[in-house]
């Protein structure tokens, strides 16, 4: 150790170091050193473990370590849910229009058109047709990426054919929530999609055809209160934010604090409001089980047209 640039070690000392460095500036060449490309890790949001990104999806986007379910959409979903990723999907161009001719900070018709090219999506819910285990299945799946989620005219009517399209081929309907409420840009026109998608579900229960609500993190406003809670199985994965209102709102209304856990998927199945709840791992073998249950001596009624 030269003297130049350190003192002598000095174990009795009162600052208890074991040197002191006497010369300031001192680096250390990193030339060679290379940074760690995006993309390799996940962080998880929960437990701050980070796990490299192939083994995040492989465990379909759930951290191994404390079961956290991080929020994806509906490419996802379907690559999970249908067989070989093969189905097809149902009015994939229906894109939304200005009814109110509505501009807060910024118009309406610009906030779709930004949310469009930043997302890819049309629309905030995806639907289409396929076979999962070999069981035909319609799906529709909303993404929380368009504009929150939120309910608007063409989600609904999105939603309503997808129905339509489960009515005419006695195919079982799956409704993927994910949302913060009624599109409030649309106004009236939002609020109308409660009513409309409830009359078609009724429909769908007098056709005899079963309904599976999966309600994901988070499931709130005029989606709770009307499609995602009227499932012939309202099911829910582990963890997720569901209820009208939010809490903080309810907890100022009331004012009084709320139960611990309120509003979570365990929390409503405790109170009764949930049939079960399912890890995202067990989702597919988990919903073919329960069509070959409920749906098994339906199968030769089906009429679907399209070969996938």
């Amino acid at each position: 150790m030269a003297e130049a640039e350190y003192d002598e070690f000095d174990m009795d000392s009162s600052e208890s170091k074991w040197y002191v460095r006497t010369l300031s500036g001192i680096l250390t060449k990193t030339k060679d050193k290379k940074p760690t490309p995006d993309g390799l890790w996940e962080k998880c949001k929960r437990c701050k473990e980070a796990h490299p990104t192939r083994d995040w999806i492989h465990n379909l986007y759930v951290c191994p370590s404390c079961n956290y379910h991080d929020r994806i959409g509906s490419k996802e979903y379907f690559e999970i849910l249908f067989d070989q990723n093969k189905y097809v999907e149902l009015d994939a161009n229906l894109s939304s229009g200005d009814p109110l001719n509505f501009t807060d900070t910024a118009p309406y018709a610009d906030r779709i058109t930004v949310a469009q090219n930043k997302t890819g999506l049309k629309d905030a819910v995806r639907t289409g047709h396929g076979k999962m285990n070999g069981q035909h299945l319609v799906v529709a799946c909303m993404d929380f990426n368009f504009i929150g989620g939120s309910m608007g005219s063409v989600v609904g009517e999105k939603i309503s054919r997808a129905i339509d399209y489960a009515i005419e081929t006695k195919t079982p309907f799956l409704m993927i929530s994910k949302s913060g409420g009624a599109r409030m840009m649309e106004a009236a026109f939002s609020l109308m999609q409660m009513a409309k998608t409830s009359a078609k579900l009724a429909l769908l229960n007098k056709g005899g055809v079963p309904y599976i609500s999966l309600m994901t993190n988070p499931t709130t406003g005029g989606v709770t209160a009307s499609y995602a809670m009227l499932g012939d199985f309202n099911i829910a994965e582990p963890e997720a934010l569901i209820g009208f209102a939010g809490p903080r709102v309810i907890k100022e209304t009331i004012g009084k604090d709320l139960p611990k856990g309120f509003q979570s998927s365990e929390f409503l199945l405790e109170h009764g409001f949930l049939d079960f709840i399912v890890d995202r791992n067990h989702l597919k073998s988990k919903l073919s089980t329960l069509l070959s249950i409920i749906w098994s001596n339906n199968k030769e009624k089906q009429t679907v047209k399209t070969t996938i």
